[in-house]
């Protein structure tokens, strides 16, 4: 048993197996930080780049997050506060009118794989919940999904209200409908069309 062990089983999406492999390497006297980032996040980080390159697709991405996230089940007690959050916290939601969350849920595991702690508000969310959870949370990022060109302008108003509310929080917005000319206009301070886009956009403000 190794990290490799560890690495591959997200690759292969062997959710059921990941837990005991990682409670095995624990017992062999591994780190729990050295399991989480060489084993885990480094395996996320080549699914991100598969995708990236066109050789993984969606519905893979989630697999492999999902085997990631029942890994980081195991370790999760025994990281100290200062490891588990050292990159940060990420307040997540899709916006208000957004019923859709495949994304959304697919970013939230990427970043959190990524290490950065995950505040996830689920659909729907609206602006002040938006407001109310960065400042709840001392969020360091607000990610934004919106599916539908109908709710981009749910996504101007919330952006445009933290920036008035001069929030430290670093706005990200994404989705099907919104580029990055949208992000600009709207006064955002980043954009991402994929996962892990986002989780390496997230990396470049730490």
């Amino acid at each position: 048993m190794s990290l490799d062990d560890i690495y591959f089983s997200v690759l292969d999406f062997n959710e059921d197996g990941i837990g005991d492999l990682v409670r095995g390497e624990l017992e062999a006297g591994t780190a729990p930080s050295e399991i989480l980032n060489e084993g885990l996040v480094a395996a996320l980080e080549e699914v991100g780049r598969c995708f990236s390159e066109g050789t993984m697709f969606v519905p893979d991405m989630l697999m492999a997050a999902d085997t990631m996230k029942a890994g980081l089940e195991v370790l999760r007690p025994l990281l100290t506060g200062e490891a588990a959050t050292a990159k940060g916290t990420v307040v997540i939601g899709s916006v208000r009118g957004d019923m859709h969350d495949i994304g959304k849920n697919l970013v939230g595991m990427m970043v959190e794989g990524a290490g950065f702690k995950v505040v996830d508000l689920g659909v729907n969310v609206d602006t002040n919940t938006f407001i109310s959870a960065a400042g709840d949370n001392n969020a360091d990022f607000v990610l934004m999904s919106a599916l539908l060109t109908t709710t981009m302008a749910a996504m101007k108003t919330t952006v445009e209200a933290i920036k008035a509310e001069r929030l430290s929080t670093k706005v990200i917005v994404g989705g099907a409908p919104v580029n990055a000319e949208f992000a600009k206009a709207v006064g955002a301070d980043g954009y991402s069309d994929d996962a892990p886009g986002a989780a390496a956009l997230l990396g470049t403000f730490v």
